[in-house]
């Protein structure tokens, strides 16, 4: 099974003038714990997750303070990716031996979608049920 099965294609992205305002309103509308800036051309540049957000209100001292600052800023830059087509195994083999909870999935360099160390550990425990005998 390879990722182009399990990935989060439809998730709003986020870009270099993107502030922490804009960072949080995303993730609670779209309820996802972590999103990706991308450049002009749809390449991923930088990965925000909820951990990031909350080291940044750690080191600020309150939230209302961060709120037009550009999210960037405390983002991770520069994400380890992997293709769409890389099977499920492989990709959550890089996750956990990168300490990664998002993934951002490309194709050609562009930007498909995300997938998070869940998504690919049900991925591979349905595969496997799917192959058991009597199931």
């Amino acid at each position: 099974m390879t990722i182009r099965e399990v990935l989060h294609a439809h998730l709003p992205v986020l870009s270099r003038t993107s502030t922490i305002r804009d960072t949080v309103d995303k993730m609670d509308i779209y309820q996802f714990p972590a999103l990706v800036f991308v450049d002009d051309e749809n390449r991923p540049l930088a990965v925000m997750t909820e951990g990031d957000l909350a080291r940044a209100i750690h080191a600020q001292g309150n939230l209302s303070g961060l709120a037009h600052e550009p999210a960037i800023k405390y983002a991770t830059l520069n994400p380890v990716t992997e293709h769409v087509d890389a099977e499920i195994s492989n990709a959550l083999h890089k996750m956990l031996v990168s300490g990664l909870t998002i993934l951002p999935i490309v194709e050609d360099e562009y930007f498909m979608g995300v997938v998070l160390r869940v998504d690919l550990m049900q991925a591979l425990l349905m595969d496997r049920s799917e192959d058991l005998p009597g199931t």
